[in-house]
């Protein structure tokens, strides 16, 4: 980043930090309160979550538009209010079998697997974290409630700006960052790439943005780009890297973090 830039309290030891993306996602139900504690236990230098606005203006923590893949139930999660989220089970769908799981102590609630997380209770528990954790909150566009969504997350960030302060703003739209950065300059937004448009080949981001999100499937196909973006002062996180082979190609070519489903094998990896 360059110079004045945010400097991450939770800045790891090691070369790369590491993100888990949607909380351990590959051992627990995606964004339920099992999966970030999970990530915690772990090690994860971050958390990375999806949020969507509710019909009532609730920020959850869901990727997809609608609730059928990850609930049991039916629907847009913007035509929804919290209490009918609240009555579905958004983690059975991932149990593999009868037994319960090895990484769920026995005090814990069967709700923290099951059910629907808000934004809200995430910041609580990093803030509650043992350790210095980040969080990477993603905005999902297009949606019914456009700005109304950074508005809440504003809100909610400044609540808890005292108690978590490494958080950053990543989205695919450029919009969506525009509106965080002229609200709140000093909060890092990441610019999220699905594909390396020709305007940002050279390592070049929208104004105001310092940290480069590309897939990794760019990086794959265009592995100089991470110079190029460092060249320009931007960070570089790098989208879902979850293989032994990803994850020594990232470290070589110097990404600054990298976002996994797999925190525990990938700090493992990384020793």
């Amino acid at each position: 980043m360059g110079p004045g830039s945010h400097v991450s309290p939770a800045r790891p030891s090691r070369p790369v930090s590491v993100v888990a993306h949607r909380g351990a996602s590959e051992a627990a139900p995606e964004h339920t309160l099992a999966a970030y504690r999970k990530a915690i236990e772990d090690g994860a230098d971050a958390l990375e979550c999806d949020v969507r606005l509710t019909a009532d203006g609730h920020l959850v923590c869901v990727h997809d538009r609608r609730v059928n893949r990850t609930s049991n139930g039916r629907g847009a999660v913007s035509a929804l209010e919290l209490a009918d989220l609240a009555a579905l089970d958004f983690g059975s769908w991932k149990r593999e079998g009868p037994d319960e799981d090895p990484y769920e102590s026995p005090d814990q609630e069967a709700g923290d697997r099951t059910s629907v997380l808000t934004l809200d209770r995430l910041l609580r528990l990093v803030a509650e974290a043992p350790r210095p954790v980040g969080l990477a909150v993603e905005t999902k566009h297009p949606s019914r409630w456009a700005g109304q969504v950074e508005e809440r997350l504003l809100q909610l960030l400044e609540k808890y700006r005292e108690s978590v302060p490494d958080v950053r703003v990543m989205s695919f739209s450029a919009r969506s960052l525009h509106r965080v950065r002229a609200a709140a300059p000093h909060i890092p937004t990441v610019y999220l790439m699905q594909l390396l448009l020709p305007r940002h080949r050279d390592g070049r981001l929208p104004p105001g943005v310092s940290i480069a999100g590309p897939s990794l499937r760019i990086l794959r196909a265009r592995p100089e780009y991470v110079e190029r973006a460092h060249r320009l002062g931007n960070e570089v996180h790098v989208w879902t890297v979850n293989e032994p082979e990803d994850v020594e190609m990232c470290v070589q070519l110097g990404v600054d973090a990298v976002i996994t489903n797999r925190p525990q094998e990938v700090l493992a990896q990384l020793g």
